[in-house]
């Protein structure tokens, strides 16, 4: 089992580690506020009180063997950049810092985080390519210039095969999941890494691995209707 290390419970950190914690992953939680920590205690794996700053503090909190680590308290900037270099201090395999502005995000990236998140910027960015090109149903960057698209899979290429789709040749990008439509059981197909023979049936939604220059212009075929 991942274990996940969070500091920082305001709505970033809490909604992060519930959904983490839902998936199976073992998350521990530090944060300043005691009520916070009682009401998180019920959701985590371990909720603990503490300054993230001080020495010893993510020792006794577990960070130590965590696989990665969430620094999630962009709003105060010393907290940040502290909490972020004694974990790197600690050989946390992982860092990812949350950051309110592009200069906070390089300031911590110095520092060592490996990762900056905005999410104030990253949900704009998604909701703007939902907004645009409605069959957008997801966007999550997986790497500086390369992204994950999830696609509701255009009419055009329903009942043709992926081969007959000329997706990846028409695009070059590839299509990672065929996600069927929920059935009347609820139950749902997923094919992982599908073939070129599988069909694309009506309703099927499809996750789609690329560089963001090319899944932009996906993005704009579908936004025209006319992939």
């Amino acid at each position: 089992m991942r274990r996940i290390g969070i500091i920082g419970s305001g709505r970033f950190g809490s909604s992060l580690a519930q959904a983490l914690a839902e998936r199976g992953v073992e998350v521990l939680l530090l944060d300043r506020d005691r009520d916070v920590v009682d009401h998180m205690a019920g959701i985590v794996a371990k909720a603990m009180e503490g300054d993230a700053t001080e020495e010893g503090t993510l020792e006794a909190a577990g960070f130590r063997d965590c696989d990665m680590a969430v620094v999630a308290v962009s709003s105060d900037m010393e907290c940040s950049i502290m909490a972020t270099l004694a974990l790197k201090e600690m050989k946390i395999p992982f860092i990812i810092a949350k950051a309110a502005s592009d200069m906070q995000g390089k300031v911590l990236s110095r520092v060592g985080a490996d990762r900056i998140v905005y999410p104030d910027k990253d949900m704009a960015a998604r909701l703007a390519r939902t907004l645009v090109a409605p069959s957008v149903l997801d966007y999550v960057e997986v790497a500086e210039g390369v992204s994950i698209l999830e696609i509701q899979a255009p009419l055009q290429v329903v009942s043709k095969t992926l081969a007959e789709s000329k997706i990846r040749k028409t695009y070059g990008v590839t299509v990672l999941v065929l996600r069927r439509a929920k059935q009347a059981d609820d139950s749902q197909e997923t094919i992982v890494s599908p073939n070129a023979d599988d069909v694309i049936e009506l309703g099927d939604t499809m996750v789609i691995f690329g560089t963001d220059e090319k899944l932009r212009k996906l993005e704009k075929e579908l936004s025209e209707s006319s992939i």
